[in-house]
């Protein structure tokens, strides 16, 4: 099953953006995989309707800000467009996207971190293991 990141398929060196037609394009190759896991938001660089579209699972990561600001403190130096980025993530938008383009999907919105992560997970586990 491939598991794509997208920000390290969409972004160009020098971190510039693929032009919309060619990202619609890509993610459409990605999604005609039987099976796919796709990351990540792009905010308004992105076409996310390609892929909630056809999303049988969304898991949506609302975490609060100030843990968001200090992950990405922690795994890398950013420019200051990511920061901006962050700080003004429009949640409303992706769940105005999520609810548009994904009506049919299952959709988890963790908005506890690693602890909501991880009971997912172990749901997951234990549905798998039930048949």
């Amino acid at each position: 099953m491939p598991v794509v990141e997208l920000d390290k398929v969409f972004w160009r060196p020098g971190l510039a953006a693929t032009p919309r037609q060619e990202w619609i394009e890509i993610q459409q190759t990605l999604i005609a995989e039987p099976t796919w896991i796709m990351d990540g938001d792009l905010g308004s660089y992105d076409a996310v309707e390609v892929r909630l579209g056809a999303a049988d699972t969304v898991i949506f990561l609302d975490v609060p800000i100030i843990l968001c600001a200090w992950r990405a403190l922690l795994r890398s130096r950013e420019r200051w467009d990511f920061w901006r980025w962050l700080l003004r993530y429009p949640r409303a938008r992706m769940h105005k996207a999520i609810a548009d383009y994904a009506p049919h999907a299952t959709v988890h919105v963790i908005s506890s971190g690693r602890s909501g992560v991880e009971r997912l997970c172990t749901e997951a586990r234990a549905r798998a293991e039930r048949g």
